[in-house]
């Protein structure tokens, strides 16, 4: 089983990145998948999750309106657009998988927003 992150780097204040996960080694259609980020001295924290069919998301309270969290089941892949970022969006961002059976973590990429 791998999640492997892309798409972490700096950017300026109100700038946006494009975060992707690349799944492989598990039935990638059948797992719901979440971002998480963790920064320093913090806890992890939720920061969008889609259902498996791609119907249905939710976001924390800190990232509605400015992320958009989507999936391309044929490619296993999940994707976080993030827009209009903040210095506190700096963190480490993990990808997630998670169903009944299993729960499967990335290694993470790390997005810092500075000027």
């Amino acid at each position: 089983v791998q999640l492997v992150e892309s798409g972490g780097g700096l950017v300026q204040p109100g700038g946006s990145l494009r975060l992707s996960c690349a799944a492989s080694g598990f039935t990638f259609s059948r797992y719901a998948m979440s971002w998480y980020r963790q920064a320093p001295g913090k806890a992890r924290e939720l920061v969008a999750v889609i259902s498996s069919t791609g119907d249905s998301t939710n976001y924390a309270d800190s990232t509605k309106g400015r992320f958009t969290i989507s999936r391309d089941n044929a490619k296993n892949t999940v994707y976080l657009q993030m827009n209009s970022l903040k210095p506190e969006d700096t963190a480490v961002y993990y990808c997630n998988a998670r169903n009944i059976r299993a729960n499967y973590w990335g290694q993470g990429t790390q997005v810092t927003v500075s000027s």
